[in-house]
């Protein structure tokens, strides 16, 4: 079980903006792709959720932007849970190039229930697929993370 997931990026044109660096808006959807991949890695994929009437929607973004990122670079976004509790999640996210932190971020998710649409509490089904890395965990600090974003 992958307690911390890399996700590797490749910044292609089309996540250029008009400035010659990645549009902001790239990294919220590496967000997204990076936090999917690693679901689906520990067995939970969209298919599986959509079998138990439950999805994670998100409620919550923070992104802060520490160093611009360009066509053809080659980047590695580290993402890992850091709690459940409830119907919450709180997911983060380190973006590096080389060693070099270029975003860090979180994201809390709500887990839903689709027939009512309402939040519903996260069962132990899925709790026990998803390794909690807390803040001070020594795998963070091994990983090359500083502090967790959810400290940012």
């Amino acid at each position: 079980m992958e307690r911390i997931f890399r996700f590797p990026i490749k910044v292609g044109k089309e996540s250029i903006d008009v400035l010659g660096h990645t549009n902001n808006k790239e990294y919220l959807r590496w967000m997204e792709e990076a936090a999917l991949a690693h679901s689906d890695s520990l067995g939970w994929t969209m298919d599986r959720y959509l079998g138990i009437g439950k999805v994670f929607v998100a409620s919550t973004h923070k992104i802060e932007y520490l160093r611009p990122t360009f066509e053809g670079d080659e980047l590695t976004m580290l993402t890992w849970v850091e709690t459940m509790d409830g119907a919450k999640s709180r997911r983060c996210f380190y973006l590096k190039r080389d060693n070099k932190v270029c975003m860090q971020g979180w994201t809390e998710w709500t887990f839903v229930d689709l027939q009512t649409g309402r939040a519903a509490d996260i069962s132990a089904e899925v709790k026990k697929n998803f390794p909690l890395v807390p803040p001070d965990d020594p795998d963070l600090k091994a990983s090359g993370v500083r502090r967790s974003p959810s400290q940012a």
